[in-house]
């Protein structure tokens, strides 16, 4: 692949379909965000979707593989952890067509797990709310 700035680049020309992409680092790798969502891992150089069930079937389908963390420090450590993001086909690493069509099913799926995420409010904030 390309150098680490320019795998960045190459990640947002890549899924430019998708819309703007921002990528942040964060520990060894790096996320790509899509309207604040995150929807892509990037890991040594390799890009990684982020799944449910049936984005993980139809990856495996194409004979693609999750993103194993090990930990080298900690509670975890030693241990392999099967990470929720599994490796960009290699026929979309040279069709943007194809990486934006697999970007927004990731997309779609990273949405909808931030959506189970979200935080109702607390009873007290609704409760003084309503008091005043």
């Amino acid at each position: 692949m390309v150098a680490r700035g320019g795998f960045h680049d190459f990640v947002c020309e890549l899924f430019a379909g998708v819309g703007s992409i921002q990528i942040k680092r964060m520990f060894g790798g790096a996320g790509g965000y899509a309207d604040g969502v995150m929807f892509l891992l990037l890991a040594d150089d390799v890009i990684y979707l982020k799944t449910d069930a049936a984005l993980r079937e139809a990856l495996a389908e194409e004979g693609s593989g999750p993103f194993v963390w090990e930990p080298t420090s900690g509670p975890r450590a030693g241990e392999k952890v099967e990470m929720s993001y599994w490796r960009l086909p290699d026929a979309a690493l040279d069709d943007p067509d194809l990486a934006a069509a697999w970007g927004r099913k990731a997309l779609t799926v990273a949405r909808a797990a931030a959506a189970g995420k979200a935080k109702p409010k607390s009873k007290s904030a609704s409760t003084r709310k309503s008091k005043r």
